[in-house]
Parts: structure tokens; C-alpha cells; sequence
């Protein structure tokens, strides 16, 4: 970070590198000069640069706070929430790079389009209770409770998606990934002790999830500190190869009576409420 002390306050002026443009291809880095107080966070930056040098910069934010996870960007060249990243916690002289996310394409500026993470959010099944206990109550244990909680902290920063190599360097395997995100969705919904929808065909053959090599790259930069890889991809991974590929587990059920399942065959359909 490039800085110059100033005379206002502790004011001082800070070098910031921001992509600017409306394609990946078009676009590039503009230099800008602005004064940072103290305390302030690359959003405030931002702030600072269109209010001085640039009123039409693009920047998406909402909160301010590090739970809509609107503003995030690659500072530096690392995923981050600008709303939680500190000026002063970055090195000292050089300038602070800023860039929209890599795996999204552009609409403007820091800008994304994030639609793929929605239209894939389209394709998982709702939560499906189980029926009432005879007292009318559901009941479930605190640890199940603890188990899923973690995967509800997630707030859509989409960082873990933008690190992700198998849709960031492989554009075609979009159709076919549904991303660390949806994982959790996935095993949020998996583990729950009241769910009786059945995923695991769904998260296999729909959603890819043996493309994942689990590096733990999204792990390392969820803001939420959500641990994706050991908590929901791993142990997604094990209920399909239970399901699937398991031979002990396939006697077990032909053992008890329970017809295996065929890989490419769906659930058994819901039982009527009536």
C-alpha cells in the first residue's frame, strides 16, 4: 500500500490500482489517489474514489457489516469481503489492487454476474419435513441442531465459488458443478434430522460432486470460517460411495431385504400425506 501521511485529522493518501471496464477483455486497471482516515476499510475506499475521482465506479454493496456478502472482491489478489478487509492490514508500499471476481463475467467494473449461483440454487430440492409425532411435535437431538447450524451461517459471498479451479479454469464444467456453496446447501439439507428428502443421486450426478478434489481452497476464504471440505463435501462424498459403491454396505441391505439402489435411479417418490 502506497501511503503518504497528511496533516488533516491523520489523514492520509492511499494508491489504489481498481479494474475498471464492462468485459474482461476491454478492460484494465485505473491508478486513483485518495486520503484514508484511519480506521477506514477498502469499502470506504471505494466510497472515497467515487465521491473524488470517479462517480460512475461500479461497486455492489449493501450492509456494510460482513453478512450480505455484496462487496466481495479479489484484493491483492485474494478473495475478500472489501467491507471487512482494513486498509491498515495490508502491506505497506504498494498499492492496493482491487478486481472483480475471476470466475464471474463482468458487468461493470467490480461488478459481477452471480445468476449462475442462483439458477444452480433452483435445482435442489426444498426442505421436507417428516410427519408430526402423535403429540403434534418434531422433535430432534441438540447436536443434530449443532451439526447443521454451522452450514446456515453462509452468506452468499460466493468467494468459495470464485476460488473454486474446476468452474474458475474450466468455463464448461458450469453446466455440470454446482460449486462448494451448494454443497453445503446440500448437506444442510442431508443432515437434517427432519428432512426425508433423499439427495444423494441428485448431488452425484446433477450437482458433480466427484469433481471436487478437495483442495480446500473455499475453506480457506470463507468469511464465516464454515470448514466446506471437512464438514459437508467430505462427508457428502462418503454417503454416496455408502450408497453406491460400498459392497458391505450393499449386503447390509440385501442382508435386511433392502433392494440396492442403481446409480442414475432416482428416489423413491414421497408417500402421500393423506
Amino acid at each position: 500500500m502506497t501511503a503518504r501521511s497528511g496533516s488533516n485529522g491523520g489523514a492520509r493518501d492511499v494508491t489504489v490500482r481498481v479494474w475498471r471496464g464492462e468485459d474482461r477483455a476491454s478492460g484494465g486497471f485505473v491508478q486513483y489517489d485518495v486520503p484514508a482516515d484511519p480506521g477506514m476499510v477498502v469499502l470506504d475506499v471505494m466510497f472515497r474514489v467515487q465521491a473524488l475521482r470517479a462517480p460512475d465506479l461500479a461497486v455492489r454493496w449493501n450492509c456494510k457489516a460482513g453478512k450480505c456478502g455484496s462487496c466481495s472482491a479479489e484484493i491483492n489478489g485474494r478473495p475478500k469481503l472489501m467491507c471487512m478487509t482494513r486498509v491498515s492490514s495490508l502491506p505497506e508500499g504498494e498499492p492496493i489492487t482491487i478486481a472483480p471476481m475471476a470466475t464471474f463475467p463482468v458487468i461493470k467494473d467490480l461488478v459481477t454476474d452471480v445468476s449462475y449461483n442462483y439458477e444452480k440454487a433452483k435445482t435442489i430440492p426444498a426442505f421436507r419435513p417428516a410427519p408430526l409425532e402423535p403429540d403434534g411435535t418434531r422433535r430432534m437431538y441438540q447436536e443434530e441442531v449443532d451439526r447443521v447450524q454451522e452450514f446456515r451461517k453462509c452468506i452468499e459471498c460466493f468467494m468459495c465459488q470464485n476460488v473454486c479451479h474446476v468452474i474458475r479454469d474450466h468455463e464448461e464444467n458450469k453446466e455440470a458443478f454446482s460449486g462448494p456453496r451448494f454443497f453445503v446447501r446440500l448437506a444442510e439439507l442431508e443432515m437434517h434430522p427432519l428432512d426425508t428428502h433423499d439427495r444423494i443421486e441428485l448431488t452425484r450426478a446433477k450437482h458433480g460432486l466427484g469433481f471436487c478434489n478437495i483442495t480446500k481452497c473455499c475453506t480457506e476464504v470463507c468469511p464465516e470460517s464454515i470448514h466446506i471440505t471437512d464438514n459437508a463435501i467430505i462427508p457428502l462424498k462418503e454417503r454416496v460411495v455408502t450408497e453406491f459403491y460400498d459392497p458391505l454396505a450393499w449386503a447390509k441391505r440385501r442382508l435386511f431385504g433392502q433392494r440396492p439402489r442403481q446409480l442414475g435411479e432416482k428416489e423413491p417418490a414421497a408417500p402421500s400425506d393423506r
